[in-house]
């Protein structure tokens, strides 16, 4: 992953700089909300054809009446249940230039899906894994990854197949931080091992990883309302308008690394101020382990196993 010293993005880079997108069409899971509705506007605004995944109907046209352009429509997915990846994936028509893997959830109570994951590895790594398997033949472009700094304190322990098995299914000590963590590591491994995958099988999009620093989003305060803790979400919530940046601003990475002409595959975009917590586009380096080739093949092949999804 040498091509960070030779890529080049422009300083200062802000949403007036994304330039016209008329006739691309891009996908973005979890669109319905934060990050990922930002992202779906700011493309369909600049002409672009733009499917957001959401998880029912209800929630899906709401977005679309709250966005206001006919440029987007949606499917319904639920990233948690396989069969729903599944049905999602048969459903669409047509290829995309860009897939956006933008759906988590953060730092919530310990729960299993459907299919017996760890909900938070499901959620942000497992069913991504699953859907960008399926539909690979239909992205030209790019496939964006959308991780956070949080990934930091993500932790496989020895790396081994059996221990990144036991954490998939949640057998392991829970922490909902710990897991989200793990979770956002999950993505950058992903990330960098499916753009080794993509060179040595000639599959023609490069793979760009992202984070938005800290943004003031619904995302922080799902564990709060989950655990109804009423006097928690307030205070996350008068926190998040303090520290946090508007979720147009947090989208800024997300979108210069589906767009920008010229990105290399293996890059990782980064909000440029302190502590990468807002701030323009830069490009940035991932915590050393995000790198293991070893780690990355281990986590592949259990994703393998567990989504039933064979990528080759």
């Amino acid at each position: 992953m040498n091509s960070q010293s030779t890529a080049h993005i422009p300083r200062g880079w802000r949403i007036e700089d994304l330039y016209d997108q008329t006739g691309k069409r891009f996908l973005i899971t979890g669109g319905t909300s934060g990050l990922g509705r930002e992202t779906a506007r700011e493309l369909a605004r600049c002409g672009a054809q733009v499917t957001i995944t959401a998880r029912s109907a209800k929630k899906a046209e709401q977005t679309l009446n709250e966005i206001a352009n006919n440029k987007v429509d949606y499917i319904e997915m639920d990233l948690t249940d396989l069969e729903s990846v599944r049905k999602a994936a048969r459903s669409l028509t047509g290829n995309y230039d860009v897939l956006i893997l933008n759906a988590g959830i953060m730092a919530i109570p310990f729960a299993k899906t459907v299919d017996g994951f760890e909900t938070q590895m499901s959620t942000n790594h497992l069913g991504h894994f699953a859907f960008a398997g399926l539909i690979k033949n239909k992205i030209s472009h790019r496939i964006i990854t959308v991780s956070s700094f949080a990934h930091r304190m993500g932790s496989f322990g020895s790396g081994s197949l059996d221990e990144i098995r036991d954490i998939a299914l949640g057998k392991n000590k829970y922490s909902p931080w710990g897991a989200y963590g793990t979770s956002k590591l999950a993505n950058l491994l992903f990330s960098f091992e499916l753009e080794r995958k993509a060179r040595a099988n000639n599959w023609p999009f490069v793979v760009v990883a992202a984070h938005p620093g800290y943004s003031n989003t619904n995302l922080q305060m799902v564990s709060s309302r989950i655990r109804e803790k009423s006097a928690e979400e307030r205070i996350t919530t008068i926190i998040n308008k303090i520290f946090g940046q508007s979720a147009t601003n947090g989208a800024l990475p997300t979108l210069l690394a589906a767009t920008h002409p010229g990105l290399f595959g293996g890059l990782f975009v980064a909000p440029s101020g302190l502590m990468e917590m807002r701030g323009s586009p830069k490009l940035t380096r991932a915590r050393e382990i995000a790198y293991d080739q070893m780690l990355a093949t281990n986590l592949w092949s259990i994703s393998e196993e567990l989504t039933g999804v064979n990528w080759k």
